[in-house]
C-alpha cells in the first residue's frame, strides 16, 4: 500500500512540474489558431460562434476597398455627410482632399471609423451599399457565420462574425499584398498626420506581420494577429478576451512549436513517367509542379497518392499537366500538387519503316 502511495505522489508530483508541454488555452469567449498557407485548424474554442467583433471589421472594409475602389492613389474630396461616426476617429474635415491609400492607412493603423465611413461612401455611394459589397466578398471566402451592417464595427444586432470566419478573412487579407503592407506598417506619416499602429504584436512578439484590433463595450477586446516563422505564417483569432496580448503570444508559440510546417514535395521532383506517344522519346519523367508544405504535428505522416494520365502524345512541351500528386491525413486529402512533363517531347519526324525494313529491324539486320 506505501509503495502505491508513493507511485502516486511521485506521478503527481510530475505532473505538478512537468505540466504538459504543448497545452494551450486563452481567457477568449471564441478563438482559433490557423495556419494561413493550408488553412488547418491547429487549435479552436466555441470558434463557429457569431460574435460582435467590433473594429476587425476594418479587414473587410479595407479588402472591398482595395479589390473595387480603383487606384490607391486617387484623391477623395470628404463631404460633411459622411462624418460624425461614433468612437475612434482621424478627424477628417469636410471639404478635405486625402488620397484612398491615406484613409486606408487611417482604417487600419489608428482605427479611424469616419476613415471607415468615407471609404465605404466613396466606393460605393452609401455606408449600406457598400455593406451589400462586404456581405458579398464575405460569402465568397466561405464565411458562414458572419453579417456585416456597416464598416467600422459598430455594435449592430446584424453585424457580427465568427473566429474561424475572421480567421478566413485574414487569410485573405494576407494574400492581398497591399492590405497586408498596411497592416504590417507600424507608423506612417501622411499629409500632416502620423498614424501609430494600435497593434502592440508588432513591437512585442517577433515575426508579427500586424492585422487588427478592436473594442466596444459590448464585443469586449477583439484581436486579429498575423506572423510568420521559418517559412511559416499563422493566424491568431480572439473574440471578447480581456488577456489578448498574451493569450496571441502563448497560442502563436505553440502553433509554430507544436505544428511545424514540413516539406511535402519540393519543386522538380519526379513522381513518375508517362508514355509518350508518336516522339522519339519513349516516356516523359513527370515533376512536381512546385513546392508544397503542410503543418504536422509529431508523429503525423501524410500518405501520398500519385495519379497519372495513361499516355500523351508529341508534340509535348515543357510544364504540360500529366497527373496529380496528393496527400492525405487519416483518409482526409489535406493537399494537392499537379504533376507537369519535365521537358519536351518533338514529333517523330523520321520516314515510316518499310514492312521489310520492321522484319529486318526485328531479326537484327541479317535479311537480304
Amino acid at each position: 500500500m506505501r509503495k502505491w502511495t508513493a507511485a502516486l505522489a511521485a506521478a503527481a508530483m510530475a505532473v505538478l512540474l512537468c505540466p504538459p508541454a504543448r497545452a494551450v488555452g486563452t481567457h477568449a469567449a471564441s478563438a482559433v489558431l490557423m495556419d494561413a498557407a493550408s488553412g488547418r485548424v491547429l487549435y479552436e474554442h466555441d470558434a463557429h460562434r457569431p460574435r460582435l467583433i467590433a473594429s476587425t471589421t476594418k479587414l473587410l472594409t479595407a479588402l472591398v476597398a482595395v479589390e473595387q475602389g480603383g487606384s490607391l492613389d486617387q484623391v477623395v474630396t470628404i463631404k460633411g455627410e459622411w462624418l460624425g461616426s461614433e468612437g475612434s476617429s482621424i478627424y477628417l474635415k469636410a471639404g478635405e482632399e486625402i488620397t484612398l491609400k491615406g484613409l486606408l492607412y487611417g482604417l487600419l493603423l489608428q482605427s479611424g471609423n469616419d476613415a471607415a465611413a468615407s471609404i465605404a461612401c466613396h466606393v460605393a455611394g452609401s455606408e449600406e451599399r457598400f455593406a451589400v459589397l462586404m456581405n458579398r466578398r464575405a460569402k465568397e471566402l466561405g464565411m458562414k457565420d458572419s453579417s456585416f451592417a456597416n464598416a467600422s464595427g459598430l455594435d449592430d444586432d446584424y453585424h457580427y462574425s465568427s473566429a474561424y470566419d475572421m480567421a478566413l478573412l485574414a487569410r485573405a487579407c494576407l494574400a492581398n499584398e497591399t492590405v497586408a503592407e498596411i497592416c504590417a506598417t507600424r507608423s506612417v506619416t501622411i499629409g500632416t498626420r502620423t498614424f501609430v499602429n494600435h497593434n502592440k504584436l508588432l513591437h512585442r512578439y517577433e515575426g508579427c506581420v500586424g492585422m487588427k484590433t478592436g473594442f466596444t463595450e459590448k464585443a469586449g477586446r477583439t484581436l486579429v494577429s498575423a506572423a510568420e516563422r521559418d517559412g511559416q505564417t499563422l493566424i491568431c483569432v480572439t473574440l471578447n478576451d480581456g488577456d489578448d496580448w498574451n493569450d496571441h503570444c502563448k497560442l502563436l508559440d505553440y502553433g509554430f512549436a507544436a505544428y511545424p510546417r514540413q516539406v511535402l514535395c519540393r519543386q522538380g521532383e519526379v513522381l513518375g513517367s508517362v508514355a509518350v506517344e508518336g516522339s522519339l522519346i519513349p516516356t516523359m519523367p513527370v515533376v512536381t509542379q512546385g513546392e508544397l508544405g503542410y503543418p504536422l504535428k509529431e508523429g503525423e505522416k501524410p500518405v501520398m497518392e500519385v495519379e497519372l494520365v495513361r499516355g500523351a502524345s508529341a508534340p509535348l512541351v515543357p510544364g504540360v499537366q500529366l497527373g496529380e500528386a496528393r496527400w492525405r491525413l487519416g483518409g482526409e486529402v489535406i493537399a494537392e500538387m499537379p504533376l507537369v512533363s519535365q521537358s519536351g517531347a518533338g514529333l517523330d519526324v523520321r520516314e515510316p519503316l518499310t514492312f521489310w525494313e520492321k522484319v529486318r529491324a526485328l531479326l537484327g539486320g541479317n535479311v537480304e
